[in-house]
């Protein structure tokens, strides 16, 4: 065990090098830069451009320098913390992150364990009780959940919350908090707001985890081991938590690699729509106006955040289920 945290912990330090010049990459291989985008936006507002301030603001970014200096600059930076400079908003990166990046990672986990309360009991209710009254009931709201798309949820809660509560539910706090220094009234007013994101972005990844894990379950539940384990006396709760249900819980486990990013990332369209603080909405307009630094330091954090979640789950995926052999070979 010893030896392959080593091996994986060596093997990340070339991966994140080579997914940092790919993004780097990524983020420049549009034509033009922020400043031209920018150019473009004052001409078509019919402003004069100063050609000495461009030229000079494209000096100030290091926007001049050739590509590998750019690189070279940025990776640097990030090794020593420094996320670099935000071109659209004229201030340091950590400092337009700001409060979005911790409400982010507050909404993600709310939902994250508003779908696993929810999901499993059901999942769990539907594989033991298949084919009966709720197992039907569970599979068909599963259906709906999983054709419903996030932002309409979004856009029918917004409507009748206007219609029949004459009040905006959107939002992650009430407007008079926005900006202002953490507070426990602030924070209560978080609180109080959460929910309604939480339902709305946890609404059909419940519904995919029900199926999902119905199906793993159901799955063990007709293979010979647990019908073995049945004629040796271990029947009920104790047959299910030992065995099948530890079994189907790999999938989930191994998702963990895709989870972690998603605390930076977001719903980006339900956040648009709802008018949530989060760091989707920042990520996206980045990459609209071509504010590189800004963008690339998103695109790496969750690059990172991949790598490590994919590590985690490849240690747990072991623990929980001793069939899978870290080091590799068989067994004799």
């Amino acid at each position: 065990m010893l030896r392959y945290l080593t091996r994986r912990l060596f093997v990340m330090i070339p991966t994140l090098i080579a997914i940092s010049f790919l993004i780097f990459v990524i983020i420049q291989a549009p034509p033009g830069s922020f400043l031209d985008t920018y150019m473009a936006e004052l001409q078509s507002q019919g402003e004069n451009v100063d050609q000495g301030r461009i030229e000079f603001l494209r000096h100030e970014y290091g926007l001049d320098q050739p590509f590998y200096m750019q690189y070279l600059k940025w990776a640097f930076g990030l090794l020593h913390g420094d996320l670099g400079y935000s071109f659209e908003h004229n201030m340091p990166v950590r400092e337009v992150v700001g409060d979005s990046l911790w409400l982010t990672v507050v909404v993600t986990l709310a939902t994250t364990l508003f779908v696993w309360l929810i999901s499993f009991p059901i999942a769990i209710y539907s594989a033991v009780r298949q084919y009966s009254i709720g197992d039907y009931v569970f599979t068909f709201l599963g259906y709906i959940g999983l054709a419903t798309p996030s932002f309409l949820i979004a856009l029918i809660l917004l409507y009748f919350g206007h219609l029949w509560l004459g009040i905006s539910i959107g939002g992650l706090m009430d407007p008079r908090y926005i900006g202002q220094p953490w507070s426990w009234a602030k924070a209560s007013s978080i609180l109080s707001h959460i929910w309604i994101p939480v339902l709305v972005i946890g609404l059909p990844g419940t519904a995919g985890m029900i199926r999902r894990l119905r199906a793993n379950l159901l799955d063990e539940l007709h293979k010979q081991y647990v019908t073995t384990a049945r004629a040796k006396g271990l029947s009920g709760p104790r047959l299910l938590l030992k065995y099948p249900l530890r079994v189907s819980l790999n999938p989930f486990i191994a998702d963990i690699g895709s989870l972690l990013p998603e605390l930076i990332s977001g719903s980006v369209i339900v956040s648009v729509v709802m008018s949530l603080p989060l760091t989707g909405p920042i990520l996206l307009q980045a990459l609209r106006s071509q504010d590189m630094y800004l963008a690339g330091s998103f695109l790496m954090f969750m690059a990172f955040l991949t790598v490590v979640g994919v590590f985690i789950s490849d240690i747990l995926l072991a623990i929980v289920d001793p069939r899978i052999r870290l080091g590799g070979g068989t067994t004799k």
